[in-house]
This record gives C-alpha cells, structure tokens and sequence, in this order.
C-alpha cells in the first residue's frame, strides 16, 4: 500500500517522547475492496462481502541506538463494525535481531507458515467460513498452523548467510502456552531457494500437542514452485493429522500472475477407513491482476472428502472473485 502522509517529530512531539528525542516517521497507508464468494458452490448461495484497512504505523530510534516501531490496523470486519485488527510494537538492533509483541492478531512462526507455496490469490485449501449450520461443511480448511492470536511474543534473528532464526511464545485462554521456534535459511550460492523447517508445542491441561512444518521454494524468472510437508502429533492419543501441498505460479506479466496447487489432508491417520478418516483432497487455481493501485483476483477450488468424510455432501467446490483498491 502507498503512504498517505509522512508527518515529521514536531507534529507528534508529545506522543514520542517515550520513543525518542530523534526523528522518528509516521505513515498512514489504507485499503478497501469488495468480493463475491461461495464456500459450496451449488448448495449455497453467493455472499457479497467489504474489507477495509486503515495502517498507522510508527519507526524510531531511541538515543542508545535501539529500533523501535509501532502498526495500528484499524479493520472493518465483514458485519460491518469497525475495531483494531493487527496491533504491534517492536524493538531491537541489527545485530541481536529483534522482539516483537503482538497485543492483537499475530502469527507464531509455524503460523505464518503454514503454507509457503506460491499462490495468485487464496491458497487451494480456503473455503472461507463453515459452520454447518446452513448446510455447509465444517472443518473444511484444517490446517496445521501452530499457536497465532493475542499476546503473542516473537523473536527475529539478523540474517546471517542468508540463514535467520525465528521464535514464537503465546498464552491464552484455549490454551496454557504454546511455543515454537524456526529456521528459515535462503543459501547465498543458490538464487530464488528458501527453505524452511519449525517446531512447534502447544501444552494444555488435557493433552500436548507437537506440530511441525517444512517447505522449500524456489523462484526462476517468472515462475515460481514449491512444495510444504505438516504433522501434528497429540500425545498420549492416536490422534494424528498430516499434510501435504504443492503449488506453482507464473508472473505473465508484470501485473498478470496465474498458480495451480493441490494439497492432501489426512485427517486422523491412525483412524480405520471405515470411520471415515480419509484425506482431503484440495485443488484450485487463482489469478491476479494489478493497475496501479487496483487489483483484480479470484480463486476456483475443488475440495474432494472434506474433513475427512466420504459423504457426497462433502465433495464441494467454492471460488471467491473480488476487486481491492490500495492508497
């Protein structure tokens, strides 16, 4: 998103002091946009929907050289009330990384990568919201992703030989704590590889539950692929669920990208076949389309045994087509 306006320390001189007594930047940057979608298209109908983001964020330096910054996303959610989304401040140094602390909305490192591979618009496995109330199909976009939410603390190494350690730890109602920590690593000597491996422990009063994740991308050119391996492993139950998920997309153009993916999801693998536990099948291909600050995107997914069931009524398709406005 473009910057509205910058607005210089004299402005804000109040508000900084804790900061800072140097210069310190301020930028507003905002979004908004429409969509159409249908979690299970052919039993459901279509849904309109508006997103809205307003981003205020804040960076400075304090006198002993630490960085400090600050977002503020104000979200309009799709019922139409208004309230924080993301909220984050941050600090540290370029050479002992840096602390973040998410009051609202953050994303564990098994969280933010949950899913790597390269996608035009909504990863193969979204279906949007399903509750069964209406006829859809719960559970139809498990994933293993980790610990995210509130009052999540993550810790970012400096990069160093293209190799970065992350950490994540988080407390919260649903859960006594969960922790993780990560590796990703892009090799100096290969160009356009990443790869990444996390671990994460969400520990309860009931059960423990490990999880882990690795993927690797690569970009060539205009053309983009990767391929993503999760497990999550309950102890003390037979209660296992794995993943797989491969994609790949291609930049036509320089505002026109096209991607295909599928995922596999086993829900239960240790379950009998005759209870229903089989894997779910997810495909679909998404575009993209960007002028200026207008973006144009759909997804069309096909998902095949959903959470697991062999019920025809858990064979779906669903798309989302929408248009958003960056500024």
């Amino acid at each position: 998103m473009n910057k509205l306006k910058k607005i210089g320390v004299s402005a804000l001189a109040g508000s900084l002091v804790a900061i800072s007594a140097n210069a310190a930047d301020w930028s507003i940057s905002g979004g908004t946009g429409f969509a159409v979608n249908a979690t299970n298209e052919g039993n459901l109908a279509s849904s309109w929907y508006q997103f809205d983001s307003v981003v205020i964020s804040g960076s400075g330096q304090t006198e002993n050289g630490i960085n400090v910054n600050v977002m503020y996303e104000l979200d309009g959610g799709s019922n139409g009330d208004s309230s924080y989304d993301d909220r984050m401040m941050s600090f540290g140094t370029d050479e002992l990384g840096t602390v973040e602390y998410w009051g609202h909305g953050g994303s564990s490192v098994l969280g933010a990568w949950d899913d790597v591979t390269p996608k035009a618009y909504e990863e193969v496995w979204d279906i949007g919201s399903q509750d069964g109330a209406d006829g859809s199909v719960e559970a139809a976009d498990s994933r293993i992703n980790g610990g995210s939410g509130n009052h999540l603390i993550n810790y970012k190494s400096p990069v160093v030989s293209g190799a970065q350690f992350l950490a994540s730890y988080s407390t919260g109602t649903a859960q006594d704590h969960y922790t993780d920590y990560g590796v990703k690593y892009s090799p100096e000597m290969v160009e356009g590889l990443t790869l990444y491996y996390a671990a994460g422990t969400t520990t309860s009063t009931t059960v423990d539950t490990d999880e882990t994740t690795m993927a690797v991308t690569y970009a060539y050119g205009p053309v983009t692929v990767g391929y993503s391996e999760s497990e999550s492993d309950q102890g003390s139950s037979t209660d296992d669920d794995e993943s797989e998920s491969w994609s790949i997309a291609y930049a036509i153009t320089d505002d026109l990208t096209v991607s295909y993916g599928e995922r596999d999801y086993d829900h239960n693998t240790s379950d009998a076949t005759s209870s229903g536990a089989l894997t779910q099948k997810d495909s679909g291909f998404g575009i993209s389309y960007t002028m200026g600050g207008v973006t144009l995107a759909g997804s069309m997914n096909e998902h095949d045994n959903v959470a697991g069931s062999t019920a025809t009524t858990h064979d779906i398709e669903s798309y989302e087509f929408g248009v958003s406005f960056a500024f």
